[in-house]
């Protein structure tokens, strides 16, 4: 029996610089760890002093990852944007990716961000077309 899913999209306010690559190496090892023992596939962008993440596994394991999130002093004013069941996974096979982003991607990402109440399901589509297109880049 498989466990239902959800996913969660959440976005924080960065306390060290987005810019770093060894914070970013940090972090992304460190989930990539940690999704893979709970069963949790996702996407991180670190963008412009902030994360901006989507989640997906068991209800269990996105409560605890919350909880977690709200004692790691990487990220301040952690914001839900959208929390949903879902029937499968846009993101399987990734424990953690972090995609890379265009110049046209940025610029979609800076629009979605400066609304009031972000889409989760654009920050969805673009973090999938954001890994697709690294995707077809190493092929």
């Amino acid at each position: 029996m498989t466990l239902p899913l959800e996913r969660l999209v959440y976005e924080s306010a960065a306390t060290g610089t987005t810019e770093s690559v060894l914070n970013l190496a940090v972090i992304l090892a460190e989930s990539q760890r940690n999704n893979d023992q709970r069963g949790l596939t996702g996407a991180l962008a670190a963008h412009r002093e902030r994360y901006v993440q989507v989640i997906e596994g068991p209800v269990a394991a996105l409560d605890s990852l919350l909880r977690r999130l709200t004692d790691d002093p990487r990220h301040r004013h952690i914001r839900v944007l959208d929390r949903r069941a879902i029937a499968e996974r846009q993101f399987e096979g990734w424990s953690m990716a972090s995609p890379r982003f265009n110049p046209q991607m940025s610029e979609a990402l800076d629009r979605l961000m400066a609304e009031p109440d972000p889409s989760g399901g654009l920050i969805v589509r673009l973090l999938r077309e954001a890994l697709d297109a690294d995707r077809t880049l190493a092929a």
